[in-house]
């Protein structure tokens, strides 16, 4: 079997790192890149046993299947097939069936590869933890490798805790350690592996309405009866369709959704309905026996029905790949198919090309953004925003995220865009930090702040709504800038800033426009105070401002940033 060129460097990948390393490592490749191919290739140029854990019967079919055609002889350990042979030198096996059965572990394989491996948790007493540690024991030299298109879980993070690219991930512990290989969906579509996906976005807690074209790219937005008219929509466009795939917000939502599509040519498939009941549906669905089929959270990953070619998103989701696999069910080849049109009810609005951030999405107007570091140079991607012109006006980044080879050993970029000052050493710590991360000194409490502050009778502490500038002329006759915070009743507190001198546009940046900046990191170029004035909308306000009263009025004494304390915030439209 030929190999596309991107699945013989991912194999390639693999035999460089296990040659050198033992740690385990991951290949992260989206819905139709062939995983099965590279798993059968892997397992064929494998020198010891090799087993292939999977958490679904599907799949182990589909990944045996790949290597018998190869002219390869493997076995299947999976109770869901009826077959429990473990002797060759290559098993696939169900994570269910190989739990149930300890003596079945007890042998020694030189490789486990796991597909679906966002699944894996190592914690507690999981069915993973189980195998993996009795395979460990029966040898201690295994090799660990995982394959999965979503390599973040809303949950736990990252599985992962560095990439291949330079990219820090996480310190914590996590089932893999490096990721080898990373192939975008985009390079898949661009290079015809993969239907192109047409993405109609909707509006949260809206419905979509036909015009009278009845063309979805001019569907109009309504409120109320949600569901009835998606539904009638989604019938209107079923002759024009091979297969119409609906994923559902929850089991009661789905029972609405199937109520009011076509009663003979429609199915719900839930994490409750029976295996069996579950596979006659799918082999209907797949032979175009039904034509719309909807689930919750069941088909988002391990099914495969290439005539898909509507997809209907109508749940919420804040991570990007979960989004990606979904529309990637419609994404496979098939006779007749040229695009698959994938309407986003949900209003989710990401892209098919947007790279996972790790992070849920802060804002519902924040996309995927792309900040170099002004130290090392690494492109990270963080959640943000952009004007019509595709430039940054905002993002949400903290640190940044590179891998910086320091001799022998790696260590992450120390460059932060946001940050807690310590006032001791003044060194920069991450934002939620309680001490510092170089004196060790205790930082403060925002709450615990707040609460002293409040009980002060010559302070002020001033919940933030906006900010605002305009110029001023100080005593010496300099031009300057009266920053000005104010709340929702209109108290407002204010600092003059002089902006002539080199040291006094130093002081602005240093006391002020570091911490305020929408977009940190970002090149900064203010020659004038009408530069300043012009640039407004570059500064973000702060969640409260600390004042001092003093005997010519309030001295501002400390801004607080990113609280996420027990203190109401101001309502803003700033």
């Amino acid at each position: 079997m030929q190999l596309r060129p991107y699945q013989h460097a991912s194999v390639q990948a693999v035999i460089r790192h296990f040659r050198l390393h033992q740690s385990p490592a991951l290949l992260v490749l989206p819905t139709g890149a062939g995983k099965s191919v590279i798993i059968a290739e892997l397992a064929r140029l494998a020198r010891g046993r090799v087993l292939v854990l999977t958490h679904v019967q599907e799949l182990v079919e589909q990944n045996h299947s790949k290597l018998v055609a190869m002219g390869q002889n493997a076995d299947i350990f999976s109770a869901g097939l009826g077959k429990k042979q473990a002797d060759g030198k290559v098993v696939f096996a169900s994570i269910q069936s190989l739990a149930a059965a300890p003596k079945a572990c007890d042998q020694a394989f030189s490789m486990v590869i796991i597909d679906e491996c966002h699944r894996v948790n190592l914690s507690g007493d999981s069915q993973y933890k189980q195998v993996i540690d009795a395979l460990n024991h029966a040898n201690p030299s295994l090799k660990i490798l995982g394959l999965t298109a979503t390599p973040y879980r809303l949950d736990q993070g990252w599985i992962y805790q560095q990439h291949s690219n330079g990219t820090l991930r996480s310190a914590d512990p996590k089932p893999f350690k490096t990721c080898l290989f990373e192939l975008p969906i985009g390079q898949l579509i661009k290079e015809k592996f993969l239907t192109p996906a047409r993405i109609i976005d909707g509006a949260v807690a809206s419905l979509l309405l036909p015009s009278d074209n009845d063309d979805p790219d001019t569907m109009l937005i309504n409120q109320g009866r949600a569901t009835s008219l998606i539904c009638d929509q989604l019938v209107k466009l079923g002759p024009q369709h091979q297969g119409v795939l609906v994923f559902a917000a929850s089991v009661r939502h789905g029972e609405e959704i199937v109520g009011k599509l076509p009663a003979g040519d429609s199915a719900l498939i839930t994490g409750a309905t029976p295996g069996p009941e579950r596979d006659t549906i799918l082999h209907q669905f797949k032979q175009q026996k039904l034509k719309y089929l909807v689930n919750v959270s069941v088909l988002t990953t391990g099914f495969d029905a290439p005539h898909i070619d509507l997809i209907a998103i109508l749940r919420r989701t804040d991570s990007v790949a979960l989004f990606q696999q979904m529309v990637g069910r419609g994404l496979r080849l098939h006779p007749g198919k040229t695009e698959c049109l994938v309407l986003d009810f949900a209003g989710n609005g990401y892209s098919l090309f947007s790279p996972e951030v790790g992070e849920p999405k802060p804002k519902a107007d924040a996309s995927v953004v792309e900040v170099p570091c002004p130290k090392c140079g690494h492109h990270n991607h963080f959640w943000g925003k952009v004007d019509d012109n595709g430039c940054i006006l905002e993002h949400f980044g903290r640190r940044c995220q590179a891998l910086i080879e320091d001799g022998n050993t790696q260590q992450q970029c120390d460059f932060r865009f946001r940050f807690k000052e310590c006032p001791n050493c003044l060194a920069e710590n991450d934002i939620a930090a309680r001490h510092c991360h170089q004196c060790d000194t205790a930082l403060v409490d925002p709450d615990k702040r707040l609460k002293e502050v409040l009980k002060l009778k010559d302070y002020l502490v001033l919940r933030c709504a906006g900010i605002a500038f305009s110029p001023v002329q100080l005593k010496s006759g300099q031009a300057g800038v009266k920053v000005s915070w104010f709340d929702e009743d209109g108290t407002e507190v204010s600092q003059h800033f002089g902006f002539t001198t080199a040291g006094q546009k130093g002081a602005f940046y240093h006391n002020f426009a570091r911490m305020h900046l929408r977009a940190p990191g970002t090149p900064l170029r203010l020659p004038n105070v009408e530069a300043i004035l012009a640039s407004a909308s570059l500064f973000r306000h702060p969640d409260f401002v600390v004042a001092r009263k003093e005997k010519y009025g309030w001295k501002v004494i400390e801004t607080l940033f990113d609280y996420r304390g027990r203190y109401r915030k101001a309502d803003s439209a700033y």
